[in-house]
């Protein structure tokens, strides 16, 4: 379509402008300079800002703006669209047949994971989980993996939100502990919960990345506390991990 069409909105093509000015090189910026790249007027460039900070998809700390968490669920949706959890249904069902575990996908909203596709194996939770279940992120192995990949800033504001709740009495629930157990994620490529979200509950869980590589969603393996912690991970990372690069082929 033109720009000069009369059913073109150019406030909202420039709204989107100042949301993909933000990127990793440019993570935030004053209004100055959203204005000039964009190649806006700093009187309309405030505007765009200050309205996409009231609907929470920017925030302003001083003189410089950045983006929220919540302007992933503009991706969430395009994701959502091309049924992301139709695309990881068979494969979770063939993971969970090869370690005879429960198989799961979920996606991060707000402080919570989102299910989004199930393979049920040997039953071990007392809550029933089905597509659409949410739990805390901070004390899942998911939401974990997830969180390792916001910004720092985006990781504060979502630990600082939620209520750090011991759930079992091995939930950890120091913000300072939690950050540091989070942030290793990134360089291990996985996480590993021992009974946070319940007794007798280990999860192990890997990045699920898009094209760009954007991580999009988590996968994990949830299992029972007969072997130790090592022979769960020996046993179940690989097979992770060889799942999740097979989701990732398909979403190029």
């Amino acid at each position: 379509m033109d720009k000069d069409n009369p059913d073109f909105v150019s406030s909202l093509a420039r709204g989107l402008a100042v949301i993909t000015a933000f990127s990793a090189q440019s993570p935030s910026m004053t209004l100055t300079e959203v204005a000039e790249k964009v190649g806006l007027t700093r009187a309309t460039a405030r505007r765009l800002l200050l309205t996409l900070e009231t609907l929470g998809h920017v925030r302003s700390t001083g003189k410089e703006f950045s983006l929220t968490p919540k302007v992933m669920e503009l991706g969430l949706s395009y994701l959502s669209s091309l049924g992301l959890s139709a695309i990881v249904a068979p494969h979770l069902s063939m993971l969970s047949a090869q370690v005879q575990e429960s198989a799961s996908a979920a996606i991060l909203e707000d402080s919570e994971i989102v299910y989004i596709a199930r393979a049920a194996g040997r039953k071990i939770m007392q809550v029933q989980i089905t597509v659409g279940t949410r739990f805390p992120a901070y004390a899942t192995s998911m939401g974990r993996v997830l969180l390792a990949y916001l910004e720092p800033q985006d990781l504060d504001s979502v630990l600082s939100a939620s209520k750090l709740t011991a759930l079992t009495p091995h939930t950890k629930t120091s913000k300072r502990e939690l950050t540091t157990l989070i942030r290793s994620v990134r360089s291990k490529g996985y996480s590993f919960v021992d009974q946070e979200l319940e007794l007798g509950l280990r999860s192990l869980a890997v990045p699920i990345r898009a094209a760009s590589g954007q991580v999009v969603a988590a996968l994990n393996i949830s299992t029972g506390i007969a072997l130790t912690p090592k022979q769960t991970i020996d046993k179940c990372l690989p097979a992770l991990k060889d799942c999740a690069a097979q989701i990732e082929s398909e979403l190029l």
